[in-house]
């Protein structure tokens, strides 16, 4: 079992890596120029995810903090993580991943059809964790991962 400096360790490393594989393109923020790093900036991680760019910062570098699974699950929806990196995220932190039978937010027929029903334009249906629930295959070049999350509608 990995000590509390090294599980820090471990959640920085994730992070950062998560980060800098997003473009700002990809998460709808404009280019601002020349960037030194690959990725995402943390100020515009920490933007996405609706905290301080400090907290981020204090998370990325490994200090002795304790986010909320609250905080971590903004992270994980900003830095688009599947489920698996995102229960993975929350154990580096010290939490508890969801429970299975917890995660999944009942959808009924009707609400999943309404994405097919905007047809052609891209369309989904995510849940209170920010899983997609219900989506349509025009969804697929805006939302890549939604077909890891969630069932297609109909």
């Amino acid at each position: 079992m990995p000590t509390q400096p090294d599980q820090r360790r471990q959640l920085s490393e994730f992070l950062r890596s998560r980060r800098e594989r997003l473009t700002p393109d990809e998460v709808g923020l404009p280019q601002t120029g020349r960037r030194r790093t690959p990725g995402l900036r943390r100020e515009e991680l920490a933007l996405l995810a609706g905290i301080s760019a400090t907290w981020y910062t204090y998370l990325e570098q490994g200090r002795e903090i304790r986010a909320s699974e609250q905080v971590l699950n903004a992270l994980a929806a900003a830095l688009r993580l599947d489920r698996h990196e995102r229960d993975h995220l929350l154990q580096l932190a010290g939490h508890a991943p969801a429970a299975e039978a917890e995660e999944r937010e009942p959808l009924t027929a009707e609400v999943g059809a309404v994405p097919l029903l905007l047809q052609p334009k891209p369309a989904y249906i995510i849940g209170g964790n920010y899983d997609v629930l219900s989506h349509q295959p025009g969804c697929r070049r805006v939302v890549p991962e939604a077909h890891h999350r969630g069932g297609p509608a109909g």
